[in-house]
């Protein structure tokens, strides 16, 4: 009888650890998912207002300048210079901490690049607020450190579905994001959760998720080689659009130390690329430009290369916003136009497009494909697929954020623990023949 009430107590008190980390993650990912999901339609509204009204007022072009000189003001004032993407990921990492004013210095500076024209998407800010809000409310509830790193990464994933509207695909991108080769998988019920959360919300407020139509080619083996040969292409256009994005930072810094000179001296640099492309095509973040290009398949030759010339500029002269929906501007348009080349419907090429210069450039292929189905259908689900791995290996170790690590080789089963463009293909080859 004793054995017996000692096992019993010894499995209560087992199920009891259980139960209190899971109601710990319930209530954090409630309150993050509410606060990211009521945020992120305040942000994604705001957005939308100031693209309209630039949209009917092409004047406000001229005065990208000021309004960036507005923007170095805000991040000097508020000291969050500097703070960026690559932060978030460094809090999951090592636990380096968050400022708060980060949150209201990315909302506003977003808002005021999209109201001049500059280029740059919304995930960025995505991450960065919704990482600021998932630390802070941790550091509220009295987390430890470790778990601290959780809801930063619970946070960024509510935000980044409440914008776009695609819960699974941010939840495994936060968790892929971070290290790519390890996951913490434990991470995925609450990111999964506060995700879910924020997509109710935003759904509630009247947020239409991103969502597009096109209609994926019947599986067969001469349609898999095509797509193959554009994902390979892919591959190359998102390590050219991420070798641009950081020369781009380090000939800024370089050429203008004065954060406020660099930041007017950028915004002129659009205003005459604007006339020189004879285009306002590639101010602002583009969803119509990628929604034309995958739902009537159509796009300029040269729309993709003039797209990265645009965002390399706008977010090293200090601009704010993200990469994530300039790297689908590019991706799509690529696609729309180098597909038909190959066999490839223009409408399907663009999807692939879209989804191959994408995970090249982020280096999580996993949340790529999940992407592919909540952006596209599952219709073409083994296509993307493919797209996704063979963009993920042939884009090497470049990303679009230096704080990635890249933990496992892309050619081996080899351990390397690497920072993202700080490793290649070549090094260390000799050690492991």
């Amino acid at each position: 009888m004793n054995t017996w009430r000692r096992r019993t107590v010894r499995y209560l008190k087992h199920w009891g650890i259980y139960a209190r980390h899971l109601i710990k993650w319930m209530v954090s990912s409630a309150v993050i998912g509410l606060l990211c999901g009521g945020i992120g339609t305040a942000f994604h509204v705001g957005v939308e207002m100031v693209t309209e009204f630039r949209l009917s007022h092409s004047w406000l072009l001229w005065l990208l300048p000021v309004i960036g000189l507005a923007i170095a003001a805000i991040y000097h004032f508020l000291h969050t210079e500097g703070k960026g993407t690559d932060h978030i990921l460094e809090e999951v990492q090592r636990g380096d901490g968050l400022p708060f004013l980060l949150l209201p210095s990315i909302f506003l500076s977003t808002i005021l690049t999209h109201l001049g024209g500059g280029s740059a998407g919304r995930e960025g800010a995505a991450l960065q607020m919704g990482g600021t809000i998932g630390y802070h409310t941790g550091r509220l509830m009295r987390l430890d450190d470790e778990d601290v790193r959780v809801t930063t990464m619970i946070g960024m994933a509510a935000f980044f579905s409440a914008l776009f509207g695609t819960p699974l695909a941010a939840a495994v991108f936060t968790l892929e994001v971070i290290s790519v080769g390890a996951i913490f998988h434990m991470a995925l019920l609450p990111c999964l959760t506060a995700a879910l959360i924020a997509y109710g919300i935003s759904l509630l407020l009247g947020v239409a998720p991103t969502r597009f139509l096109v209609t994926a080619p019947a599986l067969e083996p001469m349609m898999m080689v095509r797509v193959v040969v554009l994902a390979a292409l892919c591959a190359l256009v998102s390590v050219l659009f991420c070798s641009m994005m950081h020369t781009a930072h380090r000939l800024f810094k370089k050429g203008f130390p004065n954060p406020f000179l660099r930041v007017f001296a950028g915004g002129a640099m659009i205003i005459l690329l604007t006339f020189l492309a004879q285009s306002g095509d590639y101010n602002g973040a583009g969803m119509a430009v990628i929604t034309r290009a995958v739902e009537e398949g159509r796009a300029f030759p040269t729309a993709f290369l003039w797209k990265m010339l645009f965002t390399a500029i706008t977010l090293a002269a200090g601009y704010k916003g993200g990469e994530v929906v300039p790297s689908f501007f590019v991706g799509a348009t690529f696609g729309c136009i180098v597909g038909p080349l190959l066999g490839i419907p223009a409408g399907f090429s663009a999807a692939v497009g879209l989804i191959g210069v994408f995970c090249g450039a982020v280096n999580s292929p996993l949340a790529s494909v999940f992407l592919s189905i909540e952006l596209f259908g599952a219709d073409g689900l083994l296509y993307f697929a493919m797209a996704c791995a063979l963009s993920f290996v042939l884009s090497g170790y470049s990303g679009l954020y230096s704080s990635q690590r890249i933990l496992y080789s892309k050619l081996k089963a080899h351990f390397i623990d690497a920072r993202t463009n700080a490793h290649h293909a070549g090094e260390g080859m000799e050690k492991e023949q």
